[in-house]
């Protein structure tokens, strides 16, 4: 955990104000960590202002509970790009990710359960209690999304080809040409060396309905439901909306120590994701200041970025301004409080198109500390042993497609799911160094919950309460005595997000279901040259000198860093053609 190195406000006020800074970064996420690495190992000079006691974001370590440290928002590593862990050498920095020994467990109110791992053998064998056709086309649904890898790969890496603004030299023009010109190039091979039929199911999978996609592979509702699961984190889509099939690539787009579909937990908690990132940006010469609070990006007379105001009104200068914060937070005012930027420096046309972009989302988290292992009635086993299943990510509320639809429709509906699907992770399974000994923490990511229930408030202690007990009644179905081993918890709706963590949310414009932990949806209307907003995809904004380096930004959420890899290229290109 970072604290404020320095020792009064005097001094803090002396170290930022002493020079004019290459670059700032605004928010001490995973992504602007990441962003502020590269900047300074490209010789920039830079500072990181977190507006938290914290670094990390949402992938960040806690203890709320006397020896019991949470994740408090992301839980299980998969997504960040092997690019970013090999080229900040973040393992020399501290990351050790821990393998579960399964990766899939779903608990049945029969008795029955599937459990998959890492043996295609044992997999056949799990699936063939539901279905013996399923078990032998599941590796060849696994094949199937492997083979869209390398283009999801080339993509999640590459800064969109945005289309460049403002007055251009015929230097700057010919290069942008060129540049778009490679990309399109290569992204062509990516798709060339597919062949017609593999491009086609590749459009399949982006354009479908996820009810489509499985019900054409698979005939066990079991095993669709556990799928499905991978299609539903972090969104309101229904599984029936065409385009909702794409987050199953998720399901084959991370990796561990080049592993594919492999989701590990790492110790000490997600923070120590955050934690390695950022000693590779220390060493490299960023510097990082916590509990610094921006309250506005200056924009100088020319219309250029020409640093940032605290809260405290000390006034930081620099040539460069990414923010991590979400588009909306950067860009809108929210009743009577501003965004970073002043409105008037910014297109009518970009602010409509940030203001009405999805942030819905229903996601409420639930970070448990118990005092003994969850024993599900399905698995026998000894009440002190950790099983393959304590490791995996166990499914609740997911044994059937129609369970999801259910309880996706309650939340549209204004209500809380009244059976809530839950991802259950045990980390504490794996990672002896977040809880005492004999004890527990338990991750449950759960949906789906409005941001403003038509029933009552999320600001009601009661009502808190009743949706947590909702939650643990549930698990005890599968799990009987869960609830009575819970010593203690921490809630976080959509609005606690919202308020702890700056995931935009209750947005007047929209329905009533946001907060969302994508820094907004992950729909196809809303990705690649469209994320965050049509003709704004490569980072730059309006603002000369402002660019957007977090989740908002292509190609969007989870601990990725690609967002922040990508954004400091493109600062340092445009450093770079400043400069000469």
């Amino acid at each position: 955990m970072w604290r404020r190195s320095f020792s009064n406000g005097v001094s803090l006020t002396r170290t930022l104000k002493d020079k004019k800074w290459d670059a700032l970064v605004i928010g001490g996420g995973h992504n602007g960590l990441i962003a502020a690495a590269y900047l300074a190992r490209g010789g920039l000079s830079v500072a990181v202002l977190e507006r938290r006691h914290v670094i990390g974001g949402a992938a960040v370590t806690e203890e709320l509970i006397p020896g019991f440290k949470f994740s408090r928002c992301s839980y299980l590593q998969s997504l960040l790009r092997p690019s970013v862990i090999r080229e900040l050498e973040l393992k020399k920095h501290g990351l050790k990710l821990l393998k579960p020994i399964a990766t899939s467990f779903t608990p049945c109110l029969d008795g029955l359960y599937l459990l998959l791992g890492f043996d295609d053998q044992q997999n056949n064998s799990e699936i063939s209690k539901f279905s013996k056709r399923d078990a032998d086309t599941y590796p060849r649904y696994e094949n199937e999304l492997s083979k869209f890898c390398k283009i999801m790969d080339f993509l999640l890496d590459s800064p969109p080809p945005e289309a460049l603004h403002g007055d251009l030299s015929f230097h700057d023009l010919l290069r942008d040409k060129m540049q778009k010109s490679v990309f399109w190039a290569r992204c062509l091979r990516h798709v060339l060396s597919l062949g017609q039929k593999d491009l086609v199911d590749f459009m399949d999978i982006l354009l479908s309905p996820t009810t489509k996609i499985l019900n054409k592979w698979f005939e066990s509702d079991v095993l669709k439901a556990t799928v499905a699961a991978d299609a539903i984190t972090g969104s309101m889509a229904s599984i029936h909306a065409p385009g909702s099939g794409y987050v199953l690539l998720h399901h084959v787009m991370g990796e561990t120590d080049g592993d594919r579909n492999l989701w590990s937990h790492v110790e000490g908690g997600m923070g120590s994701v955050s934690l390695a990132i950022s000693k590779a940006a220390t060493k490299a010469g960023a510097h990082i200041l916590v509990n610094t609070e921006v309250s506005q990006i200056m924009i100088g007379d020319s219309g250029e970025v020409d640093g940032v105001l605290l809260v405290d009104g000390t006034r930081v200068h620099s040539s460069f301004v990414l923010s991590n914060a979400t588009p909306y937070k950067t860009f809108m005012v929210r009743s009577v409080l501003l965004g970073l930027v002043p409105r008037d420096v910014l297109p009518d046309d970009f602010l409509r198109a940030i203001k009405y972009s999805d942030y819905h989302s229903g996601v409420t988290k639930i970070n448990v500390a118990v005092d003994k292992l969850p024993q599900f009635h399905c698995c026998k086993s000894s009440q002190l042993e950790v099983g393959p299943h304590h490791t995996a990510t166990v499914h609740i509320g997911c044994e059937s497609m129609e369970e999801i639809g259910s309880a996706c429709q309650d939340a549209w509906n204004g209500l809380p799911s009244r059976r809530p699907v839950m991802e259950m992770t045990i980390p504490s399974s794996l990672d002896k160094t977040i809880s005492p000994p004999g004890k527990h923490v338990v991750s449950l990511f759960t949906q789906y919950t409005p941001y403003k229930p038509s029933d009552g408030s999320w600001e009601d202690p009661t009502y808190r309460e009743s949706y947590a007990q909702k939650c643990f009644s549930l698990i005890d179905e599968y799990a009987p005595g869960f609830s009575s081993s819970v010593i203690g918890y921490d809630l976080l709706t959509p609005p606690d997000l919202e308020r702890e963590f700056g995931l935009t949310g209750n947005l007047t414009s929209q329905p009533e279901t946001c907060g969302n932990i994508f820094h907004g949806a992950m729909g196809l209307d809303s990705l690649f040259l469209m994320r965050p907003v049509k003709g704004w995809s490569g980072y730059r904004t309006p603002v000369r000198g402002l660019y957007l380096c977090g989740s908002g930004s292509h190609p969007g959420g989870g601990v990725m860093g690609a967002p922040g890899r990508n954004a400091a290229h493109v600062v340092l290109q445009d450093f770079k053609k400043q400069s000469r």
